[in-house]
């Protein structure tokens, strides 16, 4: 971890790859005929979260760790009509947001970040979100997983890949890597996926993942990706 905040990565090496990967590069011809058949079969996803600005995004984004979308998208009109921004939230009491956003789970830490978080964006950074990735992940409860949704999807800024639970599953069944950690993963996915993708590329996947690669029973018989997909090819009879 501490090793990969230092210097960035060539990512055109492939000693970068293998460094993080633990298995053979995967073939390039592979690889882009799984970027096209995602341009093809989820060319239009988005991210599900539902907000109107950027900070309201970042909040929605900490408030869907260990957590649905779908619950996220039930508390946070509520949420946001209380607290419409960060000058409000930032002086909210967290018993009160505690209330609001107990279904997310984790409801009493979610909220001391999430105010935590108000205080920092009002008090530091003029009610603006930093657009560099050094600075947003300084942001209590945004790590890099939340500093990528919120730079690619509000400011279309590519820092990085956001690997979730679906993009580490679905890649790792193609064996894009053999890996657990999410940080590590995204490095590897730097590597294969060219940066103009990057963005697209993880709202691709995660749709794919909710929709076919499920993680208990994937569809292999119904999905596209199938001859692309070494795990799969071994699952279907």
């Amino acid at each position: 971890m501490r090793a990969m905040a230092g210097r960035p990565l060539d990512l055109k090496k492939k000693t970068h790859y293998r460094k993080f990967a633990r298995r053979p590069m995967p073939d390039p011809k592979r690889v882009r005929a799984i970027l096209r058949l995602l341009e093809k079969h989820y060319g239009r996803a988005t991210c599900a979260l539902h907000y109107e600005t950027p900070f309201q995004l970042l909040v929605a984004t900490i408030l869907s760790a260990q957590c649905t979308d779908e619950v996220v998208n039930k508390v946070t009109p509520q949420l946001f009509a209380r607290y419409p921004d960060a000058a409000s939230l930032a002086r909210a009491r967290q018993e009160d947001v505690e209330k609001i956003i107990r279904p997310t789970g984790f409801y009493r830490n979610k909220a001391k970040n999430i105010i935590a978080a108000a205080r920092m964006v009002h008090e530091e950074f003029g009610d603006e979100l930093p657009r560099d990735i050094e600075t947003f992940v300084k942001i209590p409860g945004a790590a890099r997983k939340t500093a990528n949704v919120v730079l690619g999807t509000a400011f279309g800024i590519a820092s990085g890949v956001v690997v979730d639970t679906h993009v580490a599953r679905v890649t790792r069944r193609w064996h894009f890597h053999d890996l657990k950690d999410p940080v590590k993963i995204e490095r590897v996915l730097m590597v294969l996926v060219p940066k103009e993708k990057w963005i697209d590329f993880s709202h691709q996947v995660i749709w794919h993942g909710r929709k076919l690669c499920l993680a208990r029973k994937p569809k292999c018989e119904d999905c596209p990706f199938l001859p692309h997909c070494p795990e799969g090819q071994t699952l279907v009879p």
